[in-house]
């Protein structure tokens, strides 16, 4: 049985195709058999990567495969200390890669939990409860209001049938459903007569035939886009790959020449020398940065979650740093997805109502004055009839939260009766015509002042057809008018009616509904912006950032409110049928040129977010719905809400909201940029002191020296000292102007032109101060072991003195925010007693062969650390006039 638009096919025919009866349905043979043809109504288990294979592929690294080459022959020299000091630096690496790790794809096992686990079939005409994951093509399945659907479902009859599928489609109602035939050519959001899996009956009830279960659904669509979609390396994985590799390819290079040199021109014996150049390739490895990166990137998360974004990776955090657009979902994500009356209009006057959402909080004003139902009868009669033919009932929920249960649009009436503050009646209803979508609107007969009425609400054009009054002049126009005007707001109208009827009116039907009303007013009805994320959307265009609008609303509507959030300019949108027409050239070009985007299908969304990727573009998706998941997986950056997001969103998603507050993105940005401005930071410390080490072993091997530094003590500097000093820079605050500045190019260079001249310059620094210091004591016939000991000490005094260079690009150290950072100050403490312990206590000095100093022997690394730090402030001094010239 193929896949068919099984919404655009006749019922006769659909019920012919599928070989199944309306009034008998199948036969238990034919759904056993069916059963066993197309499986069972599930989604396919994803595949999982072992465990054991997850942590190997952290060895996956050039810098890696070095200091494991280097492991090796330690080993067969016999230097089994240096080898284990090697292979211990590079397991605890790749631990740390591993627990930082995000968790294992759950998003296909969270859209599982969507289904529901039974279903009302007829079978063999008679009606029978079957679990979900038995349902077969061909069911007659009966839909009831509350039930969550469970595969895709092509109505036959429906009564008032409203669907809740806001996470599937990004519809911000309950969609009322029908039967008719539908051209091959609509979207998925105005497929009328289809109930899709994951979805929920809101109201009504009806009849349906399934036409696609499990994977073949438009859910189980989605768990393969999810499963297909690959998440893009980040900007900094990207970086620090290629850096890794432009280094190994160096130091290999470097240790054959200086192999070569030590070998031809020196009478070095072969296993001294290559325990040399082993010291070598160590020391210019900063085997350090990739644990530090990621403490760096963990305490970015912690801080991120402290202001509500909780990071479900390390990387995001940094990427949230270099992003250049947002793609955002509007329901629920700019908006509440609380429908909220804004404005009330009556004969020639029109209520503006504050407040939104379902909280009875708000007042009604005409012309700035508060509205009271005394003055205002014709108004209170309109929340009368509002509030009595209605089905929807609001309350308070258990955390003081405001909701609704019933229909969206008839619960934010009954809200706006109750912002009034004075008793709204609702009235018994003697007799009532249901709401349903061929005829939009809703009526019930009614007892007042001991005379009978009708009130009716629904669509105005069907309202205004049930009056006399006219189109072209007088009171029509006036009505017509506003209509108009509220309509191009992006406001959804709801219109009331009311007619005396004789007082022996018992029952009405739809022959009562034809003439001899009178309108009594208009509501209008939005999904109001959050008040933050205007403000919020105003410092992203700072910050070099678009926003754009992705929905599966309507046009009029998605315009509008894009329009009233400073998304787009009020007027161009595109509407996903004209995205589906569009070759990836279009694409790409309607992607950067527009900012609102309607009516929008899964498949748009993740066309959209690889189309802004192509065009170079960081991307970041957010999202709460079910039809979010493969674009959020797909983006550089998936934002997920969670309060009101799918567990299947979160899991896709890289960054979860736990405040569903767009201004927390904002401030996501802010933590990103400081994170990768502290991350370069931190690379601009670590790097002079390897590129030192290893001119330190150069120049010895270059002139035939002895070695200043063994491969276990050039470990420790950079483990244990670079990774303990630089930890201070990740507490480093936002620099200033961090968000008036655009987001950093993707093909950026991890190390910037300046950044290069600083690293050699402090190298050659560091290198010949050192040098300098070996050759006085070494003339002085001071003992090796000492002078190596001082080597150690000045390396790590240095690096303590230049961390505070480091604390801020160009500008002094010494200003008035020194004492900023007091984990600086306290790390520096740390360090220091560190070191005291390496020098003075018998295990350590055996372990990295260091001897105990004199008082007059820290002379020298002291005056090395301070030179440094005067002499790079100085460099700053220059550079800052240089800029500012």
């Amino acid at each position: 049985m193929q896949a068919k638009n099984w919404y655009g096919i006749d019922t006769v025919d659909l019920l012919e195709v599928l070989e199944t009866d309306a009034e008998v349905g199948l036969s238990e043979e034919m759904a056993a058999k069916r059963h066993e043809e197309y499986g069972a109504n599930e989604l396919p288990e994803p595949k999982r990567e072992p465990k054991l294979i997850k942590f190997f592929k952290h060895f996956n690294d050039v810098l890696i495969y070095v200091l494991l080459a280097a492991a090796v022959i330690t080993l067969l020299l016999g230097h089994l200390i240096d080898t284990a000091v090697i292979l211990m630096v590079v397991v605890i690496n790749a631990v740390i890669g591993y627990i930082q790790q995000s968790k294992a794809e759950k998003a296909l096992e969270s859209i599982r939990k969507m289904l529901s686990l039974k279903a009302i079939v007829l079978r063999d005409s008679v009606r029978r409860e079957v679990r979900s994951a038995e349902l077969v093509p061909g069911d007659l399945v009966v839909l009831s209001a509350g039930e969550k659907n469970s595969a895709d479902i092509r109505i036959l009859k429906a009564a008032n049938l409203k669907v809740e599928e806001s996470s599937l489609t990004g519809e911000s109602e309950a969609v009322g459903k029908k039967s008719a035939v539908l051209p091959n050519d609509t979207v998925l959001g105005d497929r009328l007569n289809m109930v899709f899996a994951g979805t929920t009956i809101a109201a009504g009830s009806g009849i349906g035939v399934v036409v696609a279960i499990g994977s073949a659904t438009e859910l189980g669509q989605i768990s393969s886009s999810i499963e297909e979609v690959d998440r893009l390396q980040t900007p900094l994985l990207k970086q620090t790959a290629a850096f890794g590799k432009v280094i190994s390819l160096t130091i290999i290079i470097s240790s054959f020449v200086i192999f070569a040199i030590g070998y031809l021109f020196h009478d070095y014996a072969t296993a001294e020398l290559l325990l040399a150049i082993i010291g070598l390739a160590v020391a210019a490895i900063p085997e350090g940065l990739p644990a530090v990166l990621s403490i760096i990137l963990a305490i970015g998360v912690q801080r991120m979650a402290g202001q509500n974004a909780i990071v479900r990776n390390l990387p995001s955090v940094e990427t949230l740093g270099a992003v250049t657009v947002i793609c955002s979902d509007k329901t629920g994500t700019l908006t509440k997805n609380e429908m909220t009356v804004t404005s009330v209009i009556l004969e020639e006057k029109e209520l503006t109502v504050t407040g939104t959402g379902y909280a009875p909080v708000g007042s009604i004003f005409y012309n700035k004055h508060p509205v009271n139902l005394v003055e205002y009868p014709d108004f209170k009669e309109f929340l009368t009839a509002v509030k009595t033919v209605n089905e929807a009932h609001l309350r308070c929920d258990e955390k003081g939260n405001w909701v609704i249960s019933g229909d969206a649009t008839e619960g934010c009436l009954i809200t706006l009766a109750e912002k009034m503050n004075e008793e709204i009646q609702r009235l018994p209803i003697l007799s009532k015509i249901p709401f349903d979508s061929d005829y939009k609107y809703m009526a019930a007969l009614v007892e007042k002042e001991q005379s009978k009425w009708i009130y009716v609400k629904g669509a105005p054009e069907s309202l205004l057809g049930m009056t006399d009054l006219s189109t072209s002049y007088g009171e029509g126009a006036y009505w017509h008018e506003k209509m108009f005007q509220h309509a191009n707001k992006g406001e959804r109208l709801i219109a009331v009616a009311t007619k005396q009827v004789r007082s022996s009116t018992g029952f009405i039907d739809h022959e009562d509904m034809e003439s001899g009303f009178r309108l009594i007013g208009l509501a209008g009805i939005i999904d109001p912006p959050r008040e933050e994320v205007i403000e919020a959307i105003q410092q992203c265009r700072k910050a070099g950032i678009i926003v754009k609008m992705i929905t599966g609303d309507h046009k009029d509507t998605a315009v509008a409110i894009g329009a009233q959030m400073g998304i787009g300019d009020g007027i161009r949108v595109l509407e996903g049928k004209d995205l589906d027409r569009m070759d990836d050239k279009e694409l790409a070009q309607a992607a950067v040129n527009y900012d609102v985007f309607a009516r929008t299908s899964p498949n748009n969304k993740l066309q959209l977010v690889k189309a802004l990727q192509a065009e170079q573009h960081i991307c970041a998706m957010t999202g709460d719905g079910v039809n979010d998941a493969p674009a959020l997986k797909r983006a550089d950056i998936g934002v997920a809400m969670g309060i009101k997001g799918t567990e299947v969103s979160k899991e896709a998603a890289g960054m979860v909201l736990v405040d569903d507050n767009f201004s927390t993105i904002v401030n996501a940005v802010k933590e990103g940029r400081r994170v990768y401005d502290n991350l370069k930071k931190t690379i601009l410390f670590i790097l002079p002191t390897n590129m030192s080490e290893g001119a330190l072993i150069f120049v010895s091997i270059l002139f035939g020296t002895a070695m200043p530094l063994t491969t276990v003590q050039i470990l420790w500097v950079n483990m244990i000292s670079a990774v303990t000093i630089s930890l201070a820079i990740a507490f480093e605050k936002l620099e200033p102007g961090a968000m008036e500045r655009p987001p950093r190019k993707p093909n950026s260079k991890l190390l910037s032109p300046y950044y290069i001249f600083r690293i050699f310059f402090v190298s050659i620094i560091i290198c010949g101060g050192i040098l300098l210091m070996n050759i006085l004591l070494t003339e002085q016939q001071i003992d090796p072991s000492i002078v190596n000991t001082m080597t150690l000490q000045a390396l790590v005094m240095v690096q303590l003195m230049y961390l505070f260079n480091c604390r801020s690009e160009t500008e002094f150290a010494l200003n008035r925010n020194f004492f900023s950072n007091k984990i600086a100050f306290i790390v520096s403490i740390i360090l220091i007693a560190v070191q005291l312990t390496v020098t003075y206590t018998p295990f350590m000095n055996l372990l990295l062969g260091t001897v105990p100093l004199q008082a007059v022997d820290w002379i020298w690394p002291l005056t090395i650390g301070v030179l440094v730090f005067v002499i790079v402030e100085f460099e700053k001094w220059i550079v800052r006039h240089i800029k500012k010239s």
